[in-house]
């Protein structure tokens, strides 16, 4: 089934169009230390015009640095060998210049983390309007419309403002959708997408998939899905390749790896995803019902859920809370926070959902305060954080530790990460000399990452391994506190199931609170206590974490579960049907709320 090859050991695949990538006995290489060592071994696939292949497995299995190869995205000691043709010519072996040709018109790729591939110093706008000169003769007021349109397209808010703005003024969701939009703008016939829904919510994540399967109807593109969100892949592949340790293990239709797996590493790959409202093992694990006690019929499983604790001392307390961002020369103040309550209690761990843009990430910068408070008051471990003093604000910070979401931006490109992690237990004077080693030597263990790796630099470490890098990193001072935006959203699922344990068990050993920011629902559930839902600024609705994900009283929290994609693609077309009605719902609301037909 799913292991049937032909001669050249390319998988079988259905008789049809004609391959626009025929990729053949691929091998990718770096050069470390006097020795050459392979990331990728013998790959063989095709892509079809209006296909998409989804290439899966863990972080490092060599599945984004194979696909980079294809257009000479290797680093300067990397080498590929073999053969990748795209409609018939060969890419590898390309000087820069015919690659500079084809990057862009012919392939396009959509990068992991936005903020390192966008340029800081050129507004969004100007960096699609280039991509669109440099192969098409186009004025420069024709580029900046066509730039609009394209932001228009991947639902960015304000398109003709936000064709201005520099990718820092953008919300981690917006600028994924702006590079979205910078790789679309020539209509490719390749699109190379390398996690093109980390760091989306998901109601935008839906939107963004619909878009994907809009481009490869409407322009016959062939999509090469880089992904370890299972749910992605059911959503939107055609055929699932699975890698691991550089070799391709199994390929098959997307319906024969997830109902019918054949390779052991696939099952286990599948059985680490979260999945919404299921039973999974890290939920059972988590929640009490470890899945060795229900086989011994000692789990309470028919049993309701305990009452929420009520909690009398808070780690965060938040009353009428608003947030700005200052105004500058003639651009206004912007409220991102309006007037919010939310607590939480010492010990407790609270999911703060909503929409790209909806604030959360805001609410989690000003609690470690990083952005200040401009009405209301906002209590940390007890200490008022509005209008607080310098000295006063860095004693706060040393029980207060943020994991940022966006791993390759926040952590020092020249320091290595052994420095990284121990750079708070030296500032604070925690540890220093032989104790200081020993403890970043236990905090790598404990993200469970090698001790050599202590000695490297982030730009060496995969996207996931800088991520548990991070983690590392805020949990060194043992913090009362900790704010997670989005601490799992660059980790593939198996090693996001072992941080996901990992981060219940020191939460449980030294009880910090935790203020989890996730777009990940499935992840929101196995980990929080209570669950808050914010949209625009504005809190609708605080509930335990049973309430909100099976009996949400808003119709916001409602489509934000609809959105939610599941590694299953028959539950999963049903969910988007669904999604889809409560989308028409919404805007048939909307029109008569403002007397208008539903399709005016």
């Amino acid at each position: 089934m799913t292991t049937d090859t032909t001669a050249a050991g390319v998988p079988a695949q259905p008789a049809g169009k004609a391959p626009i990538l025929e990729v053949r006995d691929l091998t990718v290489e770096f050069f470390v230390d006097g020795e050459w060592f392979p990331a990728a071994i013998d790959v063989n696939y095709d892509v079809r015009p209006g296909e998409v292949l989804a290439i899966v497995g863990e972080s490092g299995s060599g599945k984004t640095q194979s696909s980079m190869s294809l257009i000479g995205l290797l680093p300067p000691n990397g080498r590929a060998s073999g053969s990748a043709k795209l409609g018939g010519k060969e890419l590898l072996g390309l000087s820069h210049k015919q690659l500079s040709s084809v990057r862009g018109k012919d392939v396009s790729v959509i990068f992991q983390e936005p903020m390192t591939a966008l340029n800081p110093v050129y507004t969004i706008g100007f960096q699609i309007a280039e991509t669109l000169r440099v192969h098409f003769e186009m004025s420069p007021k024709q580029a900046r419309a066509r730039a609009i349109e394209l932001l228009s397209l991947v639902d960015i808010p304000d398109p003709e403002g936000s064709v201005d703005k520099y990718p820092h003024q953008l919300s981690g969701g917006q600028r994924q959708r702006a590079m979205i939009a910078q790789a679309l703008a020539c209509d490719p016939k390749l699109l190379i997408a390398d996690e093109p829904t980390t760091a989306l919510d998901v109601t935008v994540q839906a939107e963004i998939l619909k878009l994907m399967r809009d481009l490869r109807n409407r322009i016959d593109s062939g999509i090469v899905l880089i992904t370890h969100d299972m749910g992605v892949v059911a959503d939107l592949s055609d055929r699932v390749m699975v890698m691991k340790n550089g070799r391709v293990v199994e390929s098959g239709s997307s319906d024969e790896i997830f109902n019918r797996p054949q390779h052991p590493y696939t099952r286990q790959l599948l059985d680490a995803v979260p999945h919404l409202g299921s039973e999974t093992y890290a939920a059972q694990g988590l929640h009490g019902e470890h899945p060795v006690a229900v086989e011994e019929g000692v789990a309470h499983v028919s049993e309701p859920a305990p009452a929420a604790k009520v909690f009398t001392e808070f780690a965060l307390e938040a009353k009428d809370l608003i947030i700005e961002y200052p105004g500058r020369g003639r651009v206004p103040a912007f409220r991102a926070i309006n007037g919010i309550d939310l607590t939480i209690g010492k010990g407790e761990v609270v999911g703060l959902v909503g929409e790209s843009g909806s604030g959360k990430t805001t609410v989690g910068r000003a609690a470690v305060g990083l952005l200040p408070v401009a009405g209301g008051s906002l209590k940390i471990n007890g200490v008022e954080l509005a209008g607080v003093k310098a000295k006063d604000l860095r004693a706060v910070r040393q029980d207060v530790s943020i994991v940022f979401q966006d791993p390759g931006s926040s952590l020092n490109p020249r320091m290595p990460i052994g420095e990284s992690i121990g750079e708070p237990l030296k500032l604070h004077k925690v540890a220093e000399g032989a104790e200081l080693n020993k403890r970043v030597e236990d905090l790598l263990d404990q993200v469970h990452l090698p001790r050599a790796m202590r000695n490297r630099y982030p730009h060496e470490l995969s996207g996931g391994q800088r991520q548990r890098v991070g983690i590392a990193r805020a949990l060194a001072l043992s913090p009362k506190l900790l704010i997670a935006d989005e601490p799992t959203s660059a980790l593939d699922v198996s090693v996001q199931a072992r941080v996901l344990e990992l981060f219940q068990q020191l939460q449980s050993e030294y009880g910090f609170a935790c203020l989890f920011i996730s777009h990940d629902l499935a992840v929101v559930e196995i980990l929080s206590n209570r669950i808050a839902v914010l949209n625009h600024g504005d809190l609708v609705e605080v509930g335990p974490r049973e309430q909100i994900l099976h009996q949400p009283k808003e119709l916001y929290t409602q489509r934000l579960l609809a959105a939610v994609p599941v590694p299953n693609p028959a539950e999963q077309k049903l969910r988007r049907e669904t999604r889809d009605r409560l989308l028409e719902q919404a805007a048939a609301e909307e029109a008569a709320a403002l007397g208008l037909s539903p399709k005016a």
